[in-house]
């Protein structure tokens, strides 16, 4: 049976992506990059690379560069939180999660953004063990009832508790990587299990331009040593802290991304790393950084065919939106970013459920983003020959009397060929009208529900939920909180 054409896409031609590897490694070795942490820059040094203590700043050679490449996993699995289930990262295998650390959720009564609580982030990760489509969850939100010095590996302990699903997460504090390796190495049963078999992605971005933090490098270092994979942020504005044109934001993004590979290599060769980031083009109007602009996607696109290139597992914000609310724009900015992401075989989708500039999360959109995933699926999944014979068969016994809705080829085939959405809305208009003549974010609010009320939350056995509950105990007496958030009974 012949196989059917997976569709795809690039926006760079082969020769434009010569240049900007061959610019970008310039700069590396010319230029360098801004390393704060002393640790890093005494790894590059003991490297053999240009690595200055007053400036901060480190030079890489090409050949360092190249050797770092050669050790860098072209692929990796990602685990379920049994161990179980596995997902390829790299190649051209398409992953969605909702996006990481938003500041507020958006309230679907009222309509309006409020500061998200520990219950949001629950619903969050119930939410996401429930939706088919996005095979990673994510700490989505930012939660205001406990102090910000124990925020992030409070994120990971619900994640943890209320989701099976591998999860997107990162350090806000160099003190915070133990605590939450530690949780990640309960739930594998030990540090030498958790290297094996990879539960968490951590995120760590550079600061544009050319500046890789005391904590983020930190953050590769401990990842790398640790084995779990490092997917890397950067975040340059185009003409803000980037070069205004496409191209010279795509030289930046390589290097910064290539300078935080090296250090990951360098930390620990054969260390898993993501090519990745969130840069966006930059409104001069407005002051804002629309991820839902037609050349944000490009450079996502473009950076990721770079990074396909280099041989590197990949990583965007895209299928998410600027809109405030669940409306036309949120749509089609969600469903365009979705659907070039599956196109250019985007490895690690982070963005559904997010809006408003990447500082929202919406538990509806979170649903509706769902069924689009669904859609970019179908598509790349494309046209293929579902029997030896396409059609010709079906017409031996012709006549008038033909019906295919009777047939059993339709009744084999039609839900393999096709997509049933739940909350799109396809009845006709007196059927809409009769039920009510709902908006899509209103039917998605009752699909929320449904699938918080139906799915009890695979829950830990009592062992490691009581040695995580332990864990983030002790993190929050050490930062001086003696008291934590009750969490729902189920």
């Amino acid at each position: 049976m012949i196989a059917g054409l997976r569709p795809k896409f690039d926006l760079l031609s082969p020769a434009l992506v010569d240049r900007i590897l061959d610019e970008a490694y310039s700069i590396l070795e010319r230029t360098g990059v801004f390393f704060e942490n002393p640790e890093a820059r005494s790894l590059f040094r003991e490297a053999g690379q240009e690595a200055d203590e007053k400036t901060q700043r480190v030079r890489l050679s090409p050949r360092l560069v190249d050797r770092c490449l050669a050790t860098t996993p072209a692929a990796f699995d990602l685990f379920d939180r049994q161990g179980d289930i596995s997902w390829r990262i790299g190649g051209d295998e398409v992953h969605f999660d909702p996006g990481s650390s938003g500041t507020r959720i958006l309230d679907h009564i009222t309509g309006r953004e409020r500061k998200p609580l520990t219950a949001d982030l629950v619903s969050i990760a119930r939410l996401t063990d429930a939706l088919t489509h996005l095979h990673f969850q994510s700490t989505a939100l930012v939660p205001f009832d406990v102090p910000g010095e124990i925020a992030d590996d409070y994120r990971l302990y619900l994640a943890l508790l209320f989701s099976a699903k591998p999860v997107v997460t990162g350090t806000f504090r160099i003190a915070g990587f133990g605590p939450m390796r530690d949780m990640l190495a309960a739930v594998r049963g030990g540090a030498e299990n958790l290297r094996a078999k990879p539960l968490a992605i951590f995120d760590a971005c550079p600061s544009p331009p050319l500046r890789w933090s005391r904590l983020t490098s930190q953050s590769l270092i401990d990842c790398a040593r640790a084995g779990i994979p490092s997917e890397l942020i950067s975040m340059g504005m185009t003409g803000a802290t980037s070069p205004a044109t496409i191209t010279g934001t795509l030289v930046q993004h390589v290097v910064e991304n290539l300078a935080g590979l090296c250090l990951a290599q360098i930390a620990r060769p054969g260390a898993p790393v993501i090519f990745g980031g969130s840069p966006s083009s930059f409104d001069m109007r407005r002051g804002t950084c629309p991820m839902g602009a037609m050349e944000t996607m490009m450079i996502d696109c473009a950076y990721a065919q770079l990074g396909k290139r280099l041989r590197l597992p990949t990583h965007a914000y895209m299928a998410l939106s600027d809109a405030k609310t669940n409306d036309a724009q949120a749509g089609f900015e969600t469903g365009i970013g979705a659907v070039l992401a599956a196109l250019a075989g985007i490895n690690v989708v982070s963005g559904p459920g997010m809006m408003d500039y990447e500082s929202t999360i919406s538990l509806e959109k979170m649903v509706i983003d769902d069924e689009i995933c669904a859609l970019a699926y179908r598509l790349i999944s494309g046209i293929v020959p579902r029997e030896d014979s396409l059609a010709e068969h079906l017409f031996e016994d012709f006549g008038p009397e033909t019906d295919f809705l009777k047939s059993a080829h339709t009744r084999k085939w039609y839900r393999a060929e096709h997509l049933l959405p739940i909350v799109a809305d396809r009845d006709p208009y007196d059927a809409w009208e009769a039920k009510g003549g709902r908006s899509i974010a209103d039917r998605a609010s009752d699909r929320v529900n449904d699938l918080l009320a139906k799915n009890t939350p695979p829950l830990p056995d009592p062992a490691l939920t009581d040695e995580l509950r332990r864990i983030m105990a002790a993190d929050a007496g050490a930062n001086g909180v003696t008291d934590l958030p009750a969490l729902p009974v189920f």
